[in-house]
């Protein structure tokens, strides 16, 4: 194959990286361009979604808060009336007089019946004491003119009070005195039926002063007995200033904002004159809000899209009226038009820009694959030089950049692996003078414990089988067994704190020093506090024992022990083998002075006696379990037929399966003693 030139390569990787950088950020532009102008049209129609649902919101919370002043203007009238009641004498009497056609347009306080059959003057007591309220009214009517036409009450006992300028009941009157029908009116029935105050829905005014809506409140007796309704009348029209005039857009005259009953009516719209319009022709303009008519009348807020249009919508639930907010599609559209001609004219600047870089890395590209070849080039040179075998050979870059950096990483490992064959040489020297050293110690601890099995092959009263497997090249436990005369043998299981050389070393010394002091003259638990006191004394690296030693008599099976720190023995008896729950004392080479417990038991003839150390029990596995002591009663009882010599492996087997690829963390030693 043609050989390529560095030269020559950088410069394809800079024109050909520019050209699929501008490939790509093309495609990516226009696959963003596209997303953004899709979603650009939703963003602003959410955002106005948002701002319309605000200004609606804001709305309805001023149309509620007009209809509460008007409620509890209401609620004031019943509570004055309800303590005229409770408080009579305190009130003097205000003569009603019955209605005067004459004095229309002058507030004036009057009087009409229920009926013809209404018997005067068992009433007027009442009514004139009730009329007190004239006081109240004309204070509230004179500071709400504007908006409040008419206040009335209407009584259980068949009379009606009105205070209005216009005189209304005059106009209802045939002879002077007017028999107005009040209990039948629906603002009357609610109240009383409600038992509450009440707004009653939108009603034209009887002589023409546009539509109103009026509200209403039970009153009661001394007695708290219902008594009448207290009620005034509101127009419609100072209200419809305060919720309708919306002006979302100024440059767009198209939106506009209405009110609606919850009969689907128009309540107010600004092409709507509340003063001229019949119910009738206001409720026939209501059909260009059919298709969302359920939506405005379910009492809940939201917006909807109609034709070229959203109406954004909220309850007023004091009133029972829905707001609605009409927003044209072309308003909504404006701000996505704007934008668009916005990232036309970036598109039009980033094909200039891609083209003047374009431009520039093609020149650009020969002056750099120049300038970065060349000290490459004599980096080279100088790396096969080394690369032969010449590690005194120093590479020399001055460029002051990375290839001067790789450079001298260069000379320092030159540098480094000089130094790191010499270092490598001696180390290798070492390690083979140190492994000599610890397979010799290794044979040295194999032969310092008893590895001739049979060991008394002359005396058949017993079988004994030991077996010690370090964790690393030297361990720290050790078995020993020895005759101290014709009729007793001695048994050691011990293991040293720590593991290696330091363990190995502790070991001996124990071992030695168990043994020495070991006969029938002493108790077991003498020679212990002996030994004990011995090891505290050459003690400089603070190990200590755990340590098992017991004397048995081969001909009668007594068998006396003592325990410093060490796992329980097992006994086998008739087939079965159990731990011998033998407290553990305290370790040797723990504390100078310690003093021991020895105890005793029986072996009858076949009886087996079983002794390990920990690295049996904490053998441990991938899954972080231990091998335990159920597990080793078990594997004991299922090789129980077996001689010392065959049982002691089978348990080493058994511990080997159970760890699996675990590493063996510490040494593994036991002892097994049968009695024949």
């Amino acid at each position: 194959m043609k050989r390529n030139s560095i030269n020559n390569s950088i410069r394809k990787v800079l024109l050909s990286s520019t050209i699929a950088v501008v490939l790509f950020m093309s495609i990516v532009t226009i696959i963003l361009m596209s997303v953004f102008r899709y979603r650009t049209q939703g963003a602003v129609v959410t955002q106005m979604k948002e701002n319309v649902s605000y200004i609606v919101d804001n709305k309805v919370e001023i149309a509620e808060r007009e209809i509460k002043k008007y409620k509890s203007y209401v609620l004031s009238m019943a509570n004055y009336i309800n303590r005229i009641y409770r408080n009579s004498t305190s009130f003097k009497h205000n003569p009603v007089g019955q209605i005067n056609k004459n004095i229309g347009h002058v507030l004036s306080l009057q009087r009409s019946m229920l009926n013809e059959d209404v018997n005067i003057p068992s009433i007027e007591d009442e009514m004139n004491k009730i009329a007190n309220v004239e006081s109240f009214w004309n204070v509230l009517i004179n500071s709400e003119k504007d908006t409040i036409t008419s206040l009335y009450l209407g009584s259980e006992a068949g009379f009606m009070l009105s205070y209005d300028k216009y005189a209304n009941l005059a106009e209802l009157s045939q002879n002077g005195e007017a028999y107005f029908d009040f209990k039948s009116r629906q603002w009357y029935q609610e109240a009383k039926e409600k038992n509450s105050i009440v707004l009653v829905n939108l009603t034209q005014d009887y002589f023409g002063r546009g539509f109103t809506f009026t509200c209403a409140a039970p009153f009661y007796n001394d007695k708290n007995e219902f008594s009448g309704v207290v009620a005034m009348d509101i127009l419609v029209s100072d209200l419809q200033k305060a919720i309708i005039n919306i002006d979302y857009d100024k440059a767009n005259d198209n939106d506009y904002a209405f009110l609606t009953d919850l009969n689907g009516n128009i309540v107010a719209s600004p092409f709507i004159d509340m003063n001229t319009e019949t119910f009738e022709n206001i409720s026939e303009k209501n059909n260009i809000y059919n298709s969302i008519k359920d939506k405005l009348l379910s009492g809940t807020a939201g917006i909807e899209s109609i034709g070229n249009a959203y109406v954004a919508y909220s309850p007023i639930k004091s009133a029972d009226w829905v707001l609605g907010l009409y927003i044209p599609n072309d308003i909504v559209l404006k701000e996505v038009k704007y934008l668009n001609k916005v990232i036309n004219r970036m598109v039009a600047i980033y094909i200039l820009v891609l083209l003047i870089v374009i431009l520039f890395v093609f020149r650009l590209s020969n002056k750099v694959s120049t300038k970065i070849t060349a000290p490459l080039i004599k980096l080279n040179d100088d790396v096969k030089i080394i690369s032969n075998g010449n590690l005194d050979r120093k590479a020399e870059i001055t460029t002051n950049d990375e290839i001067s950096d790789l450079a001298n990483s260069f000379n320092s490992m030159t540098d480094s692996l000089k130094n790191y064959i010499n270092d490598l040489t001696n180390l290798t020297a070492e390690k083979e003078r140190i492994g000599a050293e610890l397979n010799v110690a290794t044979h040295i601890q194999s032969s310092m414990l008893p590895s001739l099995f049979p060991a008394f092959p002359e005396d058949e009263r017993f079988d004994i089988y030991a077996t010690m497997n370090p964790a690393k090249e030297v361990g720290g436990d050790f078995y020993d067994f020895f005759k101290i005369d014709e009729k007793h043998l001695a048994m050691v299981v011990a293991d040293v704190s720590g593991k290696g050389v330091p363990a190995a070393l502790f070991m001996v010394i124990g071992k030695t020093l168990i043994k020495d002091h070991t006969n029938l003259k002493t108790y077991l638990k003498d020679t212990f506090y002996e030994v004990n006191n011995l090891l505290c004394e050459s003690n400089s690296e603070d190990l200590f024992i755990t340590a098992f030693e017991a004397v048995i008599n081969v001909e009668t099976g007594h068998m006396k022990y003592v325990n410093a720190g060490h796992e329980m023995p097992f006994i086998c008896k008739k087939g079965k083998w159990t731990a011998e729950k033998i407290k553990p004392g305290f370790v040797l080479a723990g504390m100078e002075n310690m003093k021991f417990t020895s105890g005793e038991l029986y072996l009858d003839k076949g009886d087996k006696f079983f002794q390990y150390t920990d690295g049996v029990t904490e053998a441990t596995n991938t899954n972080n379990e231990l091998y335990g002591m159920e597990r080793l009663e078990k594997a004991l009882d299922a090789n129980n037929d077996k001689t010392m010599r065959e049982l002691l492996p089978a348990i080493k087997a058994d511990i080997d399966k159970f760890v699996g690829e675990a590493p063996q963390f510490d040494d593994i030693t036991m002892l097994g003693f049968e009695l024949k």
